[in-house]
Formats: C-alpha cells, sequence, structure tokens
C-alpha cells in the first residue's frame, strides 16, 4: 500500500558536525579566561563558542606554557603525528618487500653445473 509509508518519520542525525573555529578566536578567548579570572563556562557563553571547547583550549594552553602535567604540548602532539605517519609508511614498505622476497628468483647453485639454465659456461 502506497500509502503506508508516509507516516514513517524519517531520522535525522542529531550529532553536529565539529565546528572549527579561527586560531585567532581561540588565542582571545583563551586570554580572555586568564585575564579575567571568570569561569570557563561564563566566558563561552559570551564568545558564543561551546564550553567544552573552550575548556579544551585553556588546558592545551596551560600545557603548551608547562603549567599543566599530562598532556602533550603542541609541539609533542603534532611529532607525534608525524612519526606516526612514517611509522605506517614504514610499515606498507616492509610490506611491501616482504612480498618481493616471495617471488624473488631463485638462488644460485655454488656447485658449477648446478646452477639455473642459463648459468651454464659452454663446455
Amino acid at each position: 500500500m502506497p500509502g503506508l509509508r508516509s507516516w514513517r518519520r524519517r531520522t535525522i542525525s542529531t550529532t553536529a558536525a565539529p565546528r572549527t573555529y579561527p586560531d585567532e578566536l581561540r588565542e582571545r578567548a583563551v586570554r580572555a579566561v586568564h585575564t579575567t579570572g571568570r569561569p570557563i563556562a561564563h566566558a563561552a557563553k559570551d564568545l558564543g563558542i561551546h564550553k567544552e571547547a573552550l575548556r579544551g583550549w585553556v588546558r592545551q594552553a596551560e600545557a603548551d606554557r608547562g603549567e599543566r602535567d599530562g598532556r602533550l604540548t603542541t609541539a609533542e602532539r603534532e611529532e607525534v603525528k608525524q612519526l606516526r605517519q612514517e611509522n605506517v609508511e614504514l610499515k606498507r614498505a616492509n610490506e611491501i618487500l616482504k612480498g618481493r622476497q616471495c617471488v624473488s628468483l631463485p638462488r644460485r647453485s655454488t656447485v658449477p653445473g648446478r646452477g639455473r639454465a642459463g648459468d651454464r659456461s659452454p663446455a
């Protein structure tokens, strides 16, 4: 029956895509939290930023200044990211080389006359 499908509601995703904020806004927001001493939630509301986003920025800024332990600095995060990419590339290269080992040519015999057919010297 064609009319049965019309009563169903279409499902819409309730998770929003993560917003990206300009670096200038991030720096200004972090500076505002540190200079005013206001709670992060209040500063975030004034700036129109989600409070958890601002909280993460503040924590990262503290780690970069050496004020927070247990969190990597931005430079360390970039280094880890680069090393992980390099590790993936090296693993891929190793897999390629392992595959080539399986199809390599047979080894030559050290006994005269026992090598491959093209290796024999004319008698």
